[in-house]
């Protein structure tokens, strides 16, 4: 194992633990809601999260860079890049929903080479290093076995996103071609495609944030994560992730609606 991806990865679990923590802190009292420029909500634990890992990884390698959903990118000279979603799933945060989580993802030379979700209310960490397996806290996970789409679960955030984007209709087919349909939404469908529990991800609207940290776990789960052009990228904001063995099925559905 690469030691300087193993170090990354051991302070990526650490922070984000400790940003999730911090988080929790907040979420058990009271706070204020601001709102973004795009009109997102945006609260002071969703800051003092990110800004305890920037400062914990600063710390340890200066010479790395950021991309963060609430302080932006910080190009760095070192080819590892953090990628920050302090809180995702925020709309929940604010409403004491509990499916809530802290996202660090870890790329090398633009790669997602590893990943790390916290779920403080849960007490989970689901985590992975390209080439050390996946894991929900300490115990290894797969995805599914599932072969056909027929007997599929799909997950998914909300149909607005579809609506908004002019993809109700490729969504909606998708859905009829499935088993059953859940809305566990944000990060947590995709680490249920991980974990087998799940065998479909459908998302549009996405940022890097979002997705750079579950795009790691899924694929060292055993899964696929791509764009519905079948690329395997978290640049764009329409995404799909599955248990691999239904991922060109789901493709064509999307692609042909």
């Amino acid at each position: 194992m690469n030691a300087d991806w193993r170090t990354r990865y051991d302070l990526a679990v650490d922070a984000a633990r400790k940003a999730g923590d911090l988080a929790r802190t907040y979420y058990d009292s009271t706070f204020a809601v601001e709102h973004k420029a795009d009109n997102s909500p945006v609260t002071i634990a969703d800051k003092r999260a990110e800004e305890l890992i920037r400062a914990a990884v600063a710390k340890a390698f200066p010479q790395d860079g950021f991309l963060g959903e609430e302080f932006g990118d910080q190009p760095g000279t070192s080819g590892f890049r953090w990628v920050i979603d302090p809180i995702d799933g925020t709309k929940s945060f604010i409403r004491h929903v509990p499916v809530w989580a802290t996202l660090v993802g870890l790329e090398y030379k633009g790669e997602q080479i590893g990943g790390v979700v916290y779920v403080p209310v849960f007490g989970m960490t689901y985590r992975a290093l390209r080439g050390d397996g996946a894991f929900v806290n300490d115990r290894p996970v797969r995805v599914s076995g599932v072969s056909r789409l027929a007997d599929a679960l799909l997950c998914y955030s909300s149909i607005n996103w579809f609506t908004k984007h002019g993809r109700e209709r490729a969504f909606l087919e998708l859905c009829g071609r499935t088993a059953r349909q859940r809305g566990y939404g944000d990060f947590y469908g995709f680490v249920l495609v991980a974990e087998g529990a799940a065998d479909v991800m459908v998302e549009h609207g996405v940022n890097p944030w979002d997705v750079a940290a579950t795009k790691a776990i899924v694929e060292e789960a055993g899964g696929r994560f791509t764009d519905w052009d079948d690329t395997p990228t978290v640049h764009r904001p329409d995404v799909l992730a599955t248990n691999g063995q239904v991922h060109a099925e789901a493709l064509a559905i999307l692609r042909s609606a």
